[in-house]
């Protein structure tokens, strides 16, 4: 798959964000250790924006800003022919080609960009408020972009697909309805951190959930 199918698969921008931010939880309280984990979520991003990150450990990486005119997505793998480290820092062709003015600042961040200037990006997407659906550019041999990998959780948007990565990821057996319950966005309460992880407290993870902007009881 490449952006073209990840982008029709993609739920709306609500369930996105939603999920983005409960992905950020469910690692938050499966590890204790934030170099290890998958999913951030910066709900202070900015004055008007949030972000949603994915940093897998071994190069590849998304980052979502979303704002009052919608969401901007980028997407890097590390292994992509695609990707500007094997094209002399460029960007690939028709890759931010069509990206609304409201969406520029989050393009252009240098957050998101090699030090040579270049987006650490083989895959771009957005929707505005507006859009009926999720956007890209004109990106010809897409099929190598690395989309279906980066964006499979978001794409999929059930806990039951976090369940099977997690089960994977940490090598542990793990209760579906505590995911069930994180994914719905209901409060936090000390009851669902210790079903997933025995060895975490709420009061422990207190001013992270205020960073991510998760409720809690």
């Amino acid at each position: 798959m490449s952006v073209y199918d990840v982008i029709q698969r993609l739920p709306d921008l609500r369930t996105v964000r939603r999920v983005s931010r409960a992905l950020a939880v469910l690692d938050l309280v499966l590890d204790d250790d934030p170099s290890m984990r998958y999913h951030a979520f910066d709900a202070r991003w900015s004055e008007t924006e949030e972000s949603a990150l994915m940093r897998d450990g071994s190069g590849n990486e998304y980052s979502i800003v979303f704002s009052p005119d919608g969401a901007f997505a980028y997407g890097f793998d590390h292994e992509s022919p695609m990707s500007p480290y094997v094209n002399d820092m460029q960007t690939w062709p028709g890759l931010l080609d069509g990206v609304p003015e409201a969406f520029h600042s989050a393009r252009d961040d240098e957050a998101f960009r090699d030090p040579l200037g270049a987006p650490r990006a083989t895959v771009c997407f957005w929707r505005t408020t507006d859009d009926d659906a999720w956007r890209c550019g004109p990106v010809e041999g897409a099929d190598k972009d690395g989309a279906d990998y980066l964006f499979e959780l978001l794409a999929d948007g059930r806990p039951e697909a976090y369940l099977t990565f997690a089960e994977d990821y940490y090598e542990k057996a793990l209760d579906l309805e505590p995911i069930r319950h994180v994914y719905a966005l209901m409060p936090l309460t000390e009851y669902v951190v210790t079903s997933l992880n025995p060895d975490r407290r709420l009061a422990d993870l207190k001013d992270e959930v205020a960073e991510i902007g998760y409720p809690r009881s």
